[in-house]
């Protein structure tokens, strides 16, 4: 599903400029990503949200609408028009990356008009239990799209395309989700809480054939508007899992290309995102949600975290075929829900090891690639600065050895708590490999064997300065900075870099 020692790029974070310049941004550092290494690119929704030209692209108002029409305040998106959006696609695919957009199917908000409905209201915490007796509330559930005007399509969205709601203007004190007369959750969604159909806003009953006939029809359209390579799925674990199967299958047989597919199933339950690939029978690849807990917690541990643990319960172990492997994301970023940031000296290492080792599909983070400054609302409700650091030079160093050393077996030396040792063997066309050091805790050494005799070694992150030379045997050693990383390439650092080779 993913190119040979291909790498996504998550091209925003939540916190990405919304002056409208976003896509003329993007469209011009296309060319400077492809040579950096990078194969794809993941783009944000890039249609109306409720906040108009502020809402990051999850708070889906009008699919139809790509920042065109003057709607929810604004013509443009967050990220420009859809002019813009359209020449950063080809400028994109012009530059030899493929391009993921990101697809949230799950709910609706922002409506138009609200509607009269009968419905139960259930314990937003057990969705299995009801807390009232049905009763009518005021749901804003009618979407008519009128700066639209019909449009790309005729269809209003009224609540009978709905299942439930969160808010009743008939009565704001209660805290509940309003499940609609008629109407049950999905099944074959994430059981925390009961039933974690329901997320937010109006959630879309994916077993009504009108919906999944209004979604296919918009599918096609979309794909034949903007061209995408593949898709990026939000909120999986909210969806019933065969819808997938379904649409996906719609489009694939449409556009005659196995596109792309990844699913953001946002849960550390391991069997969960197992019963869900084995439910869409491993059509779309899933982000390895654990491994980045992994590394947040070996970040924040330090040397008391066992580094041999770091892949212990990871997609990339179990279905290494189906693992997006990451570091962090737009949710994890510090101020926000899903916060568990990795910290950033152990940012360079993570990398290292989703970007030099074999399984996986990895992908990297424009906050960590370029680093971020923003201000937020923190969990104490307080506004608080951030600023996170730029790793693009180390990871740049390490696409550069994926490209051009990552190849062969892969040999593991995770014989110690506090330092994991890899060799990639190489092959006939990428000779010499690499060997990778990184530990949490002192400086270390390791004897190793390259099968390459009298061979000169290079430390291509420069924390090693001194190159070291194998014997007749192939033998070295090999050293790592305290609580760091060292890759080793039969190269050095300047002729990996240059791009004319």
């Amino acid at each position: 599903m993913a190119s040979i020692n291909g790498v996504m790029y998550q091209a925003f974070h939540w916190y990405s400029t919304e002056d409208g310049t976003f896509w003329q941004q993007l469209a011009g550092q296309a060319c400077q990503l492809a040579d950096a290494g990078f194969t794809a690119l993941w783009l944000p929704p890039a249609y109306k949200g409720i906040s108009g030209a502020h809402d990051v692209g999850y708070g889906v108002y009008d699919l139809y609408d790509l920042g065109e029409f003057d709607q929810k305040g604004s013509i443009r998106t967050r990220y420009g028009s859809r002019d813009q959006y359209l020449a950063a696609i080809r400028a994109a695919q012009s530059a030899g990356l493929q391009v993921y957009a990101d697809i949230v199917l799950n709910h609706r908000m922002g409506a138009d008009h609200a509607e009269r409905v009968q419905a139960t209201p259930y314990d937003p915490n057990n969705r299995n239990q009801p807390i009232g007796e049905p009763r009518e509330i005021k749901a804003w559930t009618h979407f008519t799209f009128p700066g639209r005007q019909k449009r790309y399509s005729e269809m209003e969205w009224h609540w009978w395309h709905f299942n439930a709601v969160d808010y009743n203007a008939l009565d704001e004190q209660t805290q509940a989700v309003y499940l609609f007369e008629g109407k049950q959750f999905d099944e074959n969604v994430d059981p925390e809480k009961g039933n974690f159909d329901y997320l937010m806003g109006c959630d879309l009953d994916m077993s009504s054939q009108e919906v999944r006939t209004a979604l296919d029809e918009w599918g096609r359209w979309y794909l034949d508007t903007t061209g995408v390579d593949g898709f990026r799925f939000d909120a999986v674990k909210h969806v019933q899992s065969d819808f997938f199967l379904h649409w996906l299958d719609a489009m694939r047989r449409y556009r005659q290309q196995d596109l792309f597919a990844v699913g953001e199933y946002w849960s550390g339950v391991q069997s969960e995102l197992s019963r869900f690939i084995e439910e869409t029978q491993e059509n779309l690849m899933l982000f390895d949600v654990n491994l980045h807990y992994n590394f947040s917690r070996a970040s924040f541990g330090g040397k008391d975290y066992d580094l041999r643990r770091i892949f212990d319960g990871t997609l990339v172990r179990e279905k290494p075929h189906l693992a997006v492997t990451l570091v962090s994301n737009h949710d994890s970023q510090p101020l926000q829900s899903l916060e568990s940031p990795v910290d950033a000296w152990f940012v360079p290492l993570a990398y290292a090891l989703i970007l030099l080792r074999r399984d996986g599909y990895p992908c990297v983070f424009a906050a960590d690639y370029d680093g971020a400054s923003y201000t937020g609302i923190n969990r104490d409700g307080e506004e608080q600065r951030i600023e996170l650091p730029s790793h693009r030079w180390l990871i740049d160093r390490f696409l550069a050895a994926r490209r051009r050393f990552a190849y062969g077996r892969q040999e593991d030396f995770f014989d110690s708590p506090n330092q994991l040792v890899w060799r990639r063997h190489g092959d006939s066309d990428h000779p010499g490999g690499l060997i990778v050091l990184l530990g949490n805790a002192e400086a270390f050494s390791r004897e190793l064997s390259t099968g390459n005799p009298d061979m000169t070694y290079y430390d291509l992150t420069e924390h090693i300065a001194d190159p070291v030379r194998t014997d007749a045997q192939g033998t070295a050693t090999f050293a790592c900075p305290a609580g760091s990383i060292s890759v080793w390439v039969a190269c050095p650092p300047e002729a990996v870099l240059d791009q004319d080779l």
